[in-house]
């Protein structure tokens, strides 16, 4: 197996023993300090990837080694991070994000632990929101925390899966920019699901993109070539951005579905490929992407 800090081997899941499996043979390698965004269909086992990954589920086949020690089961070094926000209603946004730091560090003193926590509550842009209940807090502060908290333990890897569905747009893309700042000040290695292609776009390294299910595998590994320093407001300026979008977009309505139905005869899934569409013009490829092996 590759030396990455993450290296996924063989993975498949079924769920009866007499069925077919939800996703098989799935196989990728994530560096420390990349950030990776997984999109597919419904159903393809997006969710149970990340969380085979954070150590809640088990697989039915295939190893996960993460900085070269196997995933058998939940871990700190493993922070997660759901649609849902999960606070805990009768603590503070202190007191969520300090219990998460006391679970970690349980020889700290109170005093120790809260200024750690205020840290990262300062960071997702809560200052002065610290005593205030979950109750109290709009759906897009309440996410934040969850972040802040998620942050606050110091994971070795940070596990999102659809943080930010539940918001609407603005509140979205304020949320968004937290990330970004957070991530880049503290080069977090991150594995995240979304079904939002432009979101996919703004936040990733690199883009997983899922076969259907049933037996669905990664099909391609998308690059983003576009600059890290890329902005909601300024990424669709750039010729690569609209490159990547409709390459993504074309795999989600048609050629996830091909794939899916070569399956259904009989067929075996493609290798993964690795592929470039946003320099597909500058390379001169004339196909839509520049490929390599995976």
């Amino acid at each position: 197996m590759d030396k990455h800090f993450l290296s996924v081997e063989g993975l498949s899941k079924r769920y009866a023993a007499d069925g077919p499996p939800v996703f098989e043979r799935v196989s990728f390698g994530i560096e420390r300090g990349e950030f990776v965004c997984v999109i597919g269909h419904s159903g393809c086992g997006k969710t149970t990837i990340l969380n085979v990954l954070a150590g809640l589920e088990a697989t039915s086949d295939g190893v996960v080694i993460m900085d070269q020690r196997e995933v058998k089961g939940p871990s700190l070094d493993r922070g997660v991070v759901f649609q849902s926000h999960a606070l805990m209603p009768w603590f503070s946004v202190l007191g969520n994000v300090v219990f998460a730091v006391r679970s970690r560090w349980p020889e700290w003193p109170r005093a120790k632990a809260e200024e750690h926590a205020r840290r990262f509550i300062e960071m997702v842009g809560l200052k002065g929101a610290e005593h205030k209940k979950p109750s109290e807090l709009s759906g897009g502060m309440k996410q934040r925390v969850g972040i802040a908290r998620a942050f606050s333990i110091e994971p070795k890897m940070l596990l999102m899966d659809e943080p930010f569905g539940a918001l609407d747009a603005l509140t979205r893309g304020v949320v968004q920019d937290e990330l970004l700042k957070i991530c880049a000040a503290t080069r977090q290695t991150v594995f995240m699901i979304t079904h939002d292609v432009d979101e996919a776009i703004l936040l990733a390294d690199k883009i997983f993109l899922m076969s259907n299910g049933p037996r669905a595998c990664i099909a391609e590994v998308v690059l983003n070539t576009m600059p890290k320093a890329r902005t909601r407001e300024s990424m669709h300026h750039d010729p690569q951005f609209y490159r990547i979008r409709n390459h993504l977009v074309d795999f989600l309505v048609y050629r996830s579905k091909q794939i899916q139905a070569a399956q259904a005869t009989g067929g075996q899934a493609p290798a993964t490929r690795v592929v470039t569409p946003g320099l597909a013009q500058e390379a001169g490829t004339g196909s839509g992407f520049s490929q390599a092996a995976a």
